[in-house]
Order: C-alpha cells, then structure tokens, then sequence
C-alpha cells in the first residue's frame, strides 16, 4: 500500500509531489502553508487547481469521498451527539454494509485498542476532550481505511490530556502495518513519537518544500520554520521509573541521563531546550548532574545567539551568547565540557517498536 499524491493549488500555495508508502509520514509547516487543504485534497473535499491521488495503485480522481478509504480526523471530534460511544464508532462498519452484530464488535475492538471500552455505552456528552478525542480515532479506524489523515488531532486538547493522546496514537498507527497515515502537526515531538520507522517521513510545507525521513529532515532544516521545529535536542533513551533514562552515546556505550520527575517507564525520548546546555573549557563543578565530554561539528549565528552543534557524546545543539563564546573559543572538531542540569531535561514517552 502506499499514497501517491500531486497536488498544485496557487491560491493555498501548494506544489507538492509525494510518494509515501504504508507507515506513519508528518505534515509540517507555517499558518497558510496548505496543511489542511492538501488532506482535504487526499480526502476529496477540495478541488486544486491541478492533482492526482493514487492510493494502493487505484486512481482517486473523481471518486467520491465515501468510496476512496480515506477518512479524514480533524481537531474536533465531531461524535453523533445522539448515539452511544460503540454505535459511533460503529457507524463507519455499517455504512461499509457490515451487519449490526459485526459492526458492534469491530467497534468493541478499537474501542479496547484505544482504552475506552468502558466508556462504551456512555453518550459524547458524558466524555471529556481528551476521551471524545480517543473514540474518533477509534471511529475513524473501524471505517477500515487504506489511508488515515490526522488533522492536529491534538491542538484542542488540554496540556494533561495531551501525552495520552500522543501514547495512544503511536500504539493504534502501529496496529496496522498496511496503513498510510498522514499527520498534520506543529509539534516536533507528535512528529517523533508517531513517525518513527525507518520509512516514515517529514514534509515540511512553505516555499521551499522539505521532505524526507524524519531525523534527515530535523538534523538538517533548510528553512527558518524546520529549524525552529527541530529547536529542542531529542536524545532516545530508555526511562527508569521515577526519574533518570539510559542513552547510547556516540561510541555505542550506555550513558545515564539524569532527568526531572517522570512516571515513564521504557521507551522514551529525552528533549532538553539548546539554551539549557552550557559548555565548558574544564570540567565543571556544582550543581549540575549531567556532564559529559562532548565534540564541537558546527558553530554558527543564529538571531544574535551562537548556536553550537555537538556531534558528542550525543547529536544535539547548544545555544549560547557571543560573550559566552569568548570565554570558551569553539571551532569544529574542538573538545568541550557539556553540563545540562537535570531539571530541565524531560522525559516523554515513545513506541516501543522505534528506531534509535
């Protein structure tokens, strides 16, 4: 299964040539660059001015939306106020011909993927935002759709609903190894925790279209946008309960990371912000408890900062000020001190089956 999708739209500023195959591929890009409408061109909600959609290797031009399996998940759940959550979720199955039986059980089963099976005969005005939000995927999927398109599905969650929704959609992308599922997101770490196998891709949307595998494209931006997005240093790691996670540092070796409270327990990714590593001629002493020896690749301006990459002991950025520069002069292949305090590392969860 893959999707393959020209889309040219002058007005919306779209010129797009895609090819993803079956896995998980994030849509990035400034307000206006043509996120939502290049899904609705997927979908079939919206004419371009010139596109080609060919899914599985069936041509979608001039299908109708009901009959290309794609559906279309947006920021608001949108649920049948009138129904119960499982003759919600169920409604996709019997507009596919699925009797009442059958479509009730498909429905029981996303609905348990999704961890809502005992909210199932409760009414969406009973859920809150967070669960609303999980019974939509759970609609979406039942539908059996060759292609899922995720429109910020997380953008009007609440910060403590937010994580679970993002756990919860890198578990059920994964159910299906045949699905092509394209998600519209802002976030770099929707984009890390979801799109994380080796095919999964990034298109970054705006005058200059960037698209490519996810960590090719954050490692190496080529617009002022991706690199904002790729603006925290994500490190993958395996968390302990409580606090700390264990990294591979560049040699291979194990290296402990001292981070903030945390409730995650295995795989994780590990962000702390550019501006949050100091560097150091000496090895320093005090409070921090993060310190490692680390190698300098790149030293660049960067709006009246100094950014410094660090190809060791992990890939990640430093920010710092011009002054701070003359006190530790930096060129590339130099040997510095790294400290992060842990406090301002924190810990988020990622799917099991990903790749470091």
């Amino acid at each position: 299964m893959s999707l393959q999708v020209t889309a040219r739209w002058a007005q919306r500023g779209l010129d797009v040539d895609l090819t993803l195959p079956a896995g998980r591929h994030a849509l990035a890009g400034p307000n206006g660059a043509g996120k939502s409408s290049l899904l609705s061109v997927i979908a079939g909600l919206a004419p371009a001015d010139r596109s080609r959609i060919v899914l599985g290797g069936r041509s979608l031009d001039g299908v109708p939306p009901h009959r290309r399996r794609v559906v279309l998940m947006s920021q608001a759940a949108q649920l049948f106020p009138h129904l119960g959550v499982r003759d919600n979720v169920a409604f996709g199955p019997r507009s596919l011909g699925h009797g009442r039986r059958a479509a009730r059980a498909l429905a029981d089963h996303w609905l348990e993927v999704v961890g809502m099976s005992a909210f199932a005969d409760r009414r969406p005005g009973g859920l809150s935002g967070g669960q609303a939000a999980r019974v939509a995927l759970a609609r979406a999927l039942a539908a059996e759709p060759a292609a899922l398109l995720l429109d910020e599905p997380l953008a009007a969650l609440d910060v403590e609903a937010t994580p679970q929704m993002r756990a919860v959609l890198s578990d059920v992308t994964h159910e299906r190894d045949d699905l092509v599922v394209v998600l519209a997101t802002h976030d770099v770490l929707d984009v890390l925790t979801v799109c994380d196998g080796a095919d999964d891709t990034l298109t970054v949307l705006g005058e200059q279209v960037e698209h490519g595998p996810v960590r090719a494209v954050l490692d190496r931006p080529r617009s002022g946008f991706t690199a904002d997005l790729a603006g925290v240093n994500l490190v993958r790691a395996r968390a302990g309960s409580g606090s700390g996670a264990q990294a591979r540092d560049d040699t291979g070796a194990r290296t402990v990371v001292a981070t903030g409270p945390h409730d995650v327990t295995g795989d994780c990714w590990v962000t702390f912000a550019p501006d949050a590593v100091s560097l150091h001629r000496d090895r320093p002493e005090g409070s921090p408890r993060n310190v490692w020896p680390g190698r300098v690749s790149r030293v660049e301006a960067h709006a009246g900062r100094v950014r410094v990459g660090l190809e060791s002991p992990f890939v990640m950025s430093a920010e710092i000020t011009p002054a701070a520069l003359t006190e530790v002069p930096l060129r590339p292949g130099a040997s510095v001190w790294v400290s992060v305090k842990a406090t301002q590392v924190r810990v988020h969860p990622a799917h099991a089956g990903a790749l470091s």
